[in-house]
């Protein structure tokens, strides 16, 4: 298991997306397993490969790490995005979990019957605007720094950008009475290893569609 991380997950964003994301951001390439049928998933299952028989699941330095949270953890540890003590990782940790609330609901937005779309989307927006980017905002002008926390790259800030840029894909101009956050888009879109992740041909993935929602159905009998 030695050399670069493999991720095992489906073809598309979902939880593994985050992990995708942070690894680039450190400038780690990694290979890619995909699962692309129910057999794939089951073959991982019966390997015995899945400690609770989720994925995803990633492997790092001889071990098979699964749940999303930890892995991101250890990711963010190794490469020096954890911050600089207990404070700073406290920070990290709150400001990546409200992303992750965000993303969670604009993650399963895909997955929602036709007649509901319009309201979640609406939610989204809403809290987007109105619970979340506010206090983003207030942060970096509070912290008066590039960064989220200390005076250097995080996982927090790779975390907000990716949820920025999902929130765009819902409402292109979502930002638009958040100048810093603007700004901060700008920067962080703009760190080296994170440009080269945001080309057409990186090992990013494109939004979820019908046909792939379709497939995750499939893999995962929802």
């Amino acid at each position: 298991m030695a050399g670069k991380p493999k991720l095992h997950y489906t073809k598309g964003r979902g939880k593994m997306e985050s992990i995708r994301w942070l690894l680039a951001a450190a400038g780690v390439e990694f290979e890619e397993e995909f699962i692309e049928k129910k057999e794939d998933l089951e073959k991982l299952r019966s390997d015995g490969v899945l400690l609770f028989q989720q994925v995803p699941m990633v492997e790092i330095d001889g071990m098979r790490m699964v749940q999303t949270r930890a892995i991101l953890s250890y990711i963010a540890g190794k490469y020096n995005l954890y911050g600089k003590d207990l404070k700073e990782r406290a920070w990290i940790d709150m400001y990546v979990e409200g992303t992750t609330d965000l993303m969670g609901m604009i993650m399963y937005l895909p997955f929602q019957p036709a007649d509901t779309k319009e309201k979640n989307l609406a939610l989204i927006i809403e809290r987007a605007t109105t619970r979340y980017f506010p206090v983003y905002e207030k942060a970096l002008k509070d912290h008066g720094q590039d960064y989220l926390v200390g005076n250097k790259l995080s996982w927090a800030d790779v975390h907000l950008l990716e949820a920025i840029l999902m929130a765009e894909e819902c409402k292109p101009d979502i930002l638009s009475a958040f100048p810093l956050l603007q700004a901060f888009k700008g920067r962080i879109s703009n760190i080296p290893t994170i440009k080269k992740f945001l080309q057409p041909g990186s090992q990013r993935k494109p939004p979820t569609d019908e046909k792939f929602v379709a497939v995750v159905r499939k893999i995962f009998n929802i």
